[in-house]
């Protein structure tokens, strides 16, 4: 069974800059000069809020990339796995039940207005503190007009639009 019943997708985890840098640097540096169409997100229907366990989809247009984060600092970057056009929602559980999942795209604002958007630069971004989160990687990326980060949030993933503070170090990719 796919990860959250999402067919195709399976998360393969990776944890350090060091080792995503090597295993996903290019194809993150061959995002640059691509315009960002939508971020699609998991929508929990009944509750109408985002569920944050599922992956994130970056799509530009031929290429999208599926970014999901678990315990403390396990990454998984996929590509091209999911379709969130092709089945816009499915069945989690019982498939006689009406579907509790949909893909949404329109729920940030600030998301939104990064749409057409051509991307300037991808950045990963080390958590340098002493805690559990430190040495947890996040993805930024940079447009003309904004930017947004998925991070860690302890499990899941979290959506940030601000520059990153003094708990990261910054490589562009």
């Amino acid at each position: 069974m796919a990860f959250f019943d999402i067919d195709g997708y399976e998360p393969v985890w990776l944890s350090g800059l060091s080792t995503i840098r090597a295993a996903h640097g290019d194809r993150l540096r061959g995002l640059v000069g691509r315009r960002l169409r939508h971020v699609h997100l998991t929508w929990f229907v009944e509750y109408d809020e985002w569920l944050e366990d599922a992956p994130v989809v970056v799509d530009f247009g031929d290429e999208r990339l599926e970014i999901r984060h678990f315990k403390f600092d396990d990454l998984s970057l996929t590509w091209n796995t999911i379709d969130p056009y092709g089945k816009a929602n499915w069945p989690w559980g019982d498939p006689a039940e009406p579907s509790p999942l949909r893909w949404r795209h329109d729920v940030h604002p600030e998301l939104s207005a990064l749409e057409g958007q051509e991307l300037l630069g991808v950045e990963l971004l080390e958590c340098v503190t002493r805690d559990m989160a430190g040495g947890m990687v996040a993805l930024g990326f940079v447009f003309p007009n904004g930017r947004f980060t998925v991070f860690n949030a302890m499990d899941e993933n979290g959506i940030e639009f601000t520059e990153p503070g003094p708990d990261f170090r910054v490589f562009r990719v």
